[in-house]
């Protein structure tokens, strides 16, 4: 009799909620079920507002990650981990800093200031220096449970951005899968760099830019800028997509007159004024205009020099640390960037087809983890590695599923998510690249790997999602 006289709205909000979890079947659509299924299904549907909290979430990403460190220093000395996992420019330019020299030395040595790096990180490493002390086991625990935050922190725009791309389902599922992600999992321990902010910063600026169509507040804005700033300061591959990003917003504000260009322009202007003191002081010390960081010309050497030709008469053999090092002390930073771009600039223009060869084998090894990946999947013992092979050729396929599915269903945010994959890696493809310069992006292929999973399970779930309510994390 309750039951009957309940009030409509109380009928709405189940139906909503029922909407939210597009793969649990309607109990109704099945009266002839068994009782215990449908205490079953009870069960599940009390359950799903758990498994789609964004905090449970983060807070599984979290667990994974602290417990593959706790793993892996067990099996290491610590006097190890206090020392060799700061043997590079990170750790050289944060002793640097915990020491009162300044942003420098970026071998060790004695050799002034340096702009190799953006001074974000190593600042952060420094500061732990300075409370844990210099190449300390404390200090590289305290390193690594800090990537771990950034990393498992990512979990919350990802899982917003999802949910206003493709409804709850995609952001849960999404979500799952960076907390699970084996790159994601082991990178925070594996290397004491900037990688695991730099996921943060990603999926913080695609939530941002996609919450920015809704609001004309100069706040926001003016927030957006100095999120961009931050990025930039950390890891200034993302400077292409800024542009591209700013672009959107502004072609999609002609067609609905929220974000103005008016409050484009005061983000991008909040964004210059940011990164500005770093150009300033980076001239003041070099002499040239270098905006945020100095080691291109290295990096674009490294993948195109004599090494890669085997006809080569002459040329060098091998790149050794030590070697270069010398060079950085004899010619100084500029000197030796002038050198890496004049002899990097050469190669690839008198070995064309050889670039060529170079460009799609990095592409290769930027999407599937190794230039040559079908024989070492088959060569190695390890099934982690042979796991981790599999999950980005999935990856890869997912990622382009995703995109094609939200072209074709004309998601209105289908833009900036493809905009991600096809631009970030770009650097990498003419410099050289790794697992770990892709994973500022790989919350951006598991969102639309998930897309690809849900509409394979439920095909109208994507064209649905803006009609669907959106329920609290």
């Amino acid at each position: 009799m309750a039951r009957r006289n309940a009030p409509a709205s109380i009928g709405l909000a189940r139906s909503c909620r029922a909407a939210s979890y597009p793969i649990l079947p309607k109990l109704e659509r099945f009266p002839e079920i068994h009782s215990d299924r449908i205490i079953l299904l009870a069960m599940l549907r009390k359950l799903l507002p758990l498994l789609t909290s964004v905090w449970l979430i983060t807070a599984a990403a979290l667990l994974a990650r602290v417990t593959f460190v706790w793993d892996q220093q067990r099996k290491i000395p610590h006097n190890v981990l206090a020392t060799v996992p700061f043997e590079q420019e990170v750790g050289n330019i944060a002793s640097a800093l915990a020491q009162g020299r300044g942003f420098s030395e970026v071998f060790r040595q004695p050799t002034g200031p340096t702009a190799w790096l953006a001074p974000i990180y190593p600042t952060l490493i420094a500061a732990i220096f300075r409370i844990f002390g210099t190449f300390t086991y404390s200090a590289f625990l305290t390193a690594v449970l800090l990537n771990c935050l950034f990393s498992s922190a990512a979990t919350v725009p990802l899982f917003f951005a999802g949910r206003k791309i493709g409804g709850l389902a995609v952001a849960a599922l999404s979500a799952w899968l960076w907390a699970i992600f084996p790159n994601g999992v082991m990178l925070p321990f594996e290397w004491v760099w900037d990688t695991s902010l730099s996921a943060f910063f990603a999926a913080a600026l695609l939530w941002a830019t996609l919450h920015l169509t809704e609001t004309g507040k100069t706040l926001a804005w003016i927030a957006y800028g100095i999120l961009w700033a931050s990025a930039l300061l950390t890891n200034p591959a993302f400077g292409i997509l800024l542009p591209f990003f700013l672009l959107w917003l502004g072609l999609r504000g002609l067609r609905t007159a929220k974000p103005s260009l008016k409050l484009i322009a005061i983000s991008l202007a909040t964004t210059i004024l940011c990164c500005l003191p770093w150009t300033i002081r980076n001239y003041v010390n070099f002499h040239r205009l270098i905006p945020i960081r100095s080691n291109f010309a290295f990096e674009l050497w490294l993948g195109n020099n004599n090494i890669f030709d085997e006809h080569a008469v002459g040329g060098i053999q091998r790149i050794t640390r030590f070697g270069e090092a010398r060079l950085y002390s004899q010619l100084g930073e500029n000197g030796f960037m002038d050198q890496k771009w004049r002899l990097a600039s050469d190669f690839i223009r008198t070995h064309h087809a050889l670039e060529a060869r170079l460009t799609a084998r990095r592409f290769t090894a930027t999407w599937l983890g190794t230039e040559t990946p079908w024989r070492d999947f088959l060569s190695t013992d390890s099934i982690l590695i042979r796991a981790i092979f599999l999950c980005n050729a999935l990856i890869a396929i997912g990622t382009l599923a995703g995109i094609a599915i939200l072209f074709v269903r004309r998601n209105p945010y289908a833009i900036p998510l493809a905009l991600i994959p096809l631009l970030f890696p770009i650097v990498y493809y003419i410099t050289h690249t790794s697992l770990r310069y892709r994973h500022p992006m790989d919350f951006c292929l598991l969102l639309l790997t998930s897309v690809a999973l849900i509409c394979a399970i439920r095909p109208r779930a994507i064209a649905s999602a803006a009609s669907a309510p959106e329920i609290s994390a």
